[in-house]
């Protein structure tokens, strides 16, 4: 049977691939020939179902049944604080991420793949790592 906690954790995971996978994406897009059209195009598509089809719902069932826990246990404590900035930091980072599909899709982008590189490799799994430590050791 599934829980709101079980539920909770599959849409967090939904949505952490996208934020994952969308950047990766990116690094392909920025590293295809200006005149391959049909490329580039397949690219918009793929970023666009991604982040609308995937990863948006994942962001907003995780932040409803997040909160529905959150309201039903009653979690206190300085470790919520950091864990709910530290969601903040990920929404934010989503919000940027479908600004940069945005700039792709309309041919504006300005950044080379190494920017993107880097943008894949590392704000995500940080803040992925410090989540879960703060939701299981709980340290404050």
């Amino acid at each position: 049977m599934l829980t709101i906690k079980s539920l909770h954790i599959i849409f967090m995971v939904t949505w952490y691939a996208g934020l994952f996978y969308l950047p990766r994406l990116f690094v392909y897009h920025a590293m295809a020939a200006p005149d391959d059209r049909v490329g580039l195009e397949r690219f918009k598509t793929m970023e666009r179902k991604l982040y609308y089809g995937i990863m948006m719902p994942g962001m907003v069932l995780t932040v409803v049944f997040g909160t529905w826990l959150w309201l039903g246990y009653g979690f206190t404590g300085g470790w919520m604080h950091v864990k709910l900035a530290l969601v903040a930091v990920l929404l934010a980072y989503h919000a940027y991420l479908g600004k940069l599909m945005i700039d792709f899709r309309d041919d504006r982008n300005r950044h080379g793949h190494v920017f993107y590189r880097w943008l894949n490799e590392i704000p995500a799994l940080p803040i992925l790592i410090a989540v879960v430590f703060l939701v299981v050791m709980k340290p404050f």
